[in-house]
């Protein structure tokens, strides 16, 4: 699914929008939904750190992904900017979020094989096949009481029914 994001700042009533589209039919965007800050609190949750600005962005109505997030407030620092664009238009499609998803995982996995630390901290498929395991369900009377549930029709060809 496309989306696109468009962040619109307004100097002179001193609010900041947001307007998240979504492609609902083929190539053809529709709003979703339209947020709207005071210019002054996203400001002062810019000068606290990134993920108080995020926070700040993130509402009931509108919570985009992480990754799409991210890229909203990066275009929120930069409006804010002396003789920046009043506005940003941001486009993303799912696709690439999991792809960049994908890429990630790989690169963990990778690093995690080839560490050569030589800590043993991963459990080998081995370790998880073996035969000690506690048959103490028996006893407990945990499996004897089991009732079945399932019966097998009398029509059934596979079953000999003499």
């Amino acid at each position: 699914m496309k989306q696109k994001y468009v962040v619109l700042l307004d100097n002179e009533n001193d609010r900041l929008s947001i307007q998240e589209y979504a492609e609902l039919d083929k190539e053809m965007l529709s709003l979703l939904c339209e947020e709207t800050y005071d210019a002054e609190k996203i400001k002062t949750a810019m000068q606290k750190d990134r993920a108080t600005l995020i926070q700040a962005l993130r509402t009931h109505n509108m919570y985009p992904p992480g990754l799409y997030t991210e890229r909203i407030a990066d275009a929120i620092v930069e409006l804010f900017q002396p003789g920046a664009n009043t506005s940003a238009e941001l486009f993303f499609e799912e696709r690439e979020m999991f792809e960049s998803m994908d890429e990630d995982l790989l690169m963990d996995t990778d690093s995690d094989d080839d560490d050569g630390d030589g800590d043993d901290s991963t459990m080998d498929v081995d370790d998880l096949l073996d035969d000690d395991i506690d048959d103490g369900f028996e006893e407990k009377g945990i499996i004897k009481d089991l009732q079945k549930n399932i019966q097998v029709s009398d029509d059934d060809p596979g079953v000999d029914n003499a």
